[in-house]
């Protein structure tokens, strides 16, 4: 930090916690966070936020990071890493927002400000394999796999009719969208007891927006979920896909980290469940 941003090194740097699976998170002084990478999938975030959130951001009803700069590899730590603007706030939760229809009704306004956003046009898409994002299908061995490994506790036969139902959907035919691609709770951020900043854009891309409607299954109850699906116009073929990626998600942080973490095994066991309902 010294060397390459000597203007904020007698900034107080402060580690927030818990952090994701993904980064560490520093506070730096007031008005700063500092995102460093925890492993080599999560490289590309720092460059791929610096680029495209100060062109999508003028254009969405929730507030977004605002990059400030891009650290290099240096002393022994091997990846680039993220500073932006502090947001403030508190994770959204189920208990305080999971029956609210405002809320479901804010998420919906704000996938559908990202999605009318123009996307690179194709032939640059093509070129930009951290755009594209990852087939459902691609996860079709490692989803069975846990299928078969939590089948005694959420149901094998249920779970496969509803993998197979999303594999089988219809794909997405239309112009390719902006998706958030890791649209869950830990990633809303309440100000005032309201949904006002969505952050960690690492997965964003265009193409199938069905990755998005997770969080329809990560914070809503039936109830505020129809209302989601009726305010974003979701067709049964991409709610199909979705309802497959809350499935294949939750699992798979449900296989890796539940033994450990009671957090992590208490949300992803919701996940599963509420996909299960629809």
């Amino acid at each position: 930090m010294d060397q390459q941003f000597p203007r904020w090194a007698r900034l107080p740097l402060r580690p927030v916690g818990p952090g994701g699976s993904d980064h560490v998170i520093f506070r730096l002084g007031d008005g700063l966070s500092v995102r460093l990478p925890r492993h080599e999938g999560a490289t590309g975030q720092a460059h791929k936020e610096a680029e495209w959130l100060p062109r999508l951001a003028p254009h969405l009803p929730l507030t977004v990071p605002t990059p400030v700069a891009v650290g290099e590899p240096a002393f022994g730590y091997p990846w680039p890493w993220a500073v932006s603007r502090w947001i403030d706030g508190e994770v959204a939760t189920v208990e305080a927002l999971g029956d609210s229809t405002e809320t479901a009704l804010r998420l919906a306004g704000f996938l559908r400000a990202l999605q009318c956003c123009a996307p690179p046009d194709a032939s640059a898409a093509d070129g930009r394999p951290d755009l594209t994002g990852e087939p459902l299908g691609a996860r079709d061995r490692d989803t069975r796999e846990a299928i078969a490994a939590t089948g005694d506790r959420f149901g094998a036969r249920a779970m496969t009719r509803l993998w197979e139902a999303a594999l089988g959907a219809p794909a997405w035919d239309r112009p390719a969208v902006w998706f958030h691609g890791d649209f869950h709770t830990g990633n809303l951020l309440t100000h005032g007891g309201r949904i006002g900043a969505v952050i960690d854009f690492g997965g964003l891309g265009t193409g199938d927006p069905a990755p998005d409607l997770t969080i329809a299954f990560t914070l809503m109850s039936p109830r505020s979920r129809h209302a989601f699906r009726t305010a974003l116009g979701v067709d049964d073929a991409t709610w199909a896909r979705g309802r497959g990626w809350a499935l294949a998600t939750g699992l798979n942080a449900h296989t890796a980290y539940a033994a450990t973490s009671p957090r992590i095994a208490a949300q992803t066991t919701r996940q599963i469940t509420q996909a299960l309902i629809g």
